[in-house]
């Protein structure tokens, strides 16, 4: 196990541990990607997949918009379905529609299937955090997994989907398949982080993407256990926890009764208003709407303003503490220049 940096400047890693940084905190989602001509310019050589299991590329990608942009954070690049593959699980992140597996999961014979994380496929993951520790100098390295729920949801519906009703069918109507399905599916999650916590990231975020299709009650007794269970095994280590979802604006209590330190909110709720659902002690990560990037830059600088005046707000209403993110992940036709003119706000 890596000895953890430390990192007492931190304005992220401030917010996010329940303490007052001397500014406020941003960093974007999906900020190493398609906005960043550098980052085009690599993937005319290498496919998504590839890129993914290469340390220097990894490293490499992860560290562009720390470059461009002065981000109070960096997150490693990879993606949600990467432990999938490092599971030996048929797939591939085609362009434009996004992963697709093989073989979906749609029996007890594709659930008895699945097996354990091979450490040795998600190696370059590994050996990309420790190049990024070295090289991130005193910027904090988030990594990331994606949830149980949302690992889930592309076995299931063979990828990307708009109503996900082949899983809640199976949620629903095969209850012992399904919370089978959600034990490896969170084993692979915290195994997965742990390689990167081992490694020596500095937080993490898991990230439950179609979490916001569900009800309350549904997430509650179908999902939230097993979030619970991988923020739970990882408290030991110590480090900032942040669960986020689109969408989920009526489950933000029972995110954050999952365990984590930092809860994400989207744009279709104040931080305000998310403040009073997750409860005193958590810290809030949000939430400008990525479309605003758009608009030009006096619309962006009146809600950026908005936004951290919402955070300040929700800190007094007994928010742990407000890092400055998009509600979701940097559009691909986001100018670069208005995020570098958005972290000097």
């Amino acid at each position: 196990m890596s000895t953890r940096r430390t990192l007492p400047e931190s304005p992220y890693l401030a917010a996010a541990g329940g303490r007052k940084p001397y500014r406020v905190p941003v960093w974007f989602m999906r900020q190493a990607g398609r906005s960043l001509p550098e980052y085009r310019a690599l993937r005319t050589q290498h496919s998504m997949m590839a890129a993914c299991f290469d340390a220097e590329l990894i490293t490499e990608i992860t560290l562009q918009p720390v470059r461009r942009h002065d981000v109070d954070a960096a997150i490693l690049f990879s993606d949600i379905v990467v432990p999938l593959r490092g599971a030996g699980v048929d797939l591939d992140i085609v362009a434009v529609v996004g992963p697709v597996i093989a073989t979906p999961v749609r029996a007890a014979a594709d659930i008895d299937a699945l097996k354990p994380l091979d450490p040795q496929r998600v190696q370059p993951v590994s050996d990309a955090v420790s190049l990024l520790v070295r090289a991130l100098g005193d910027v904090p390295l988030i990594g990331f997994a994606g949830a149980p729920f949302t690992l889930a949801a592309y076995l299931i519906e063979g990828g990307p989907s708009r109503h996900h009703a082949r899983t809640k069918a199976m949620m629903l109507a095969e209850p012992t398949g399904w919370h089978t399905l959600m034990e490896k599916l969170t084993d692979l999650t915290v195994d997965f982080l742990r390689v990167q916590l081992d490694a020596g990231v500095d937080a993490i975020q898991m990230f439950d993407s179609w979490a916001g299709v569900l009800s309350l009650s549904d997430y509650r007794r179908y999902v939230l256990p097993y979030s619970a269970r991988v923020f739970g095994t990882l408290t030991e280590h110590g480090v900032a926890m942040t669960h986020f979802g689109v969408g989920t604006a009526e489950l933000l209590g029972a995110m954050s009764a999952a365990g984590p330190t930092v809860v994400g909110v989207d744009w279709r709720t104040s931080l305000v208003d998310a403040a009073a659902r997750v409860g005193t002690g958590t810290a809030l990560q949000g939430n400008l709407d990525p479309a605003v990037l758009l608009a030009g830059w006096t619309a962006v600088e009146r809600a950026a303003r908005a936004v951290v005046d919402d955070g300040r707000s929700a800190v007094d209403a007994g928010a742990a503490g407000h890092i400055f993110n998009l509600g979701h992940g940097v559009l691909p036709e986001t100018d670069p220049a208005i995020l570098t003119d958005l972290v000097a706000l």
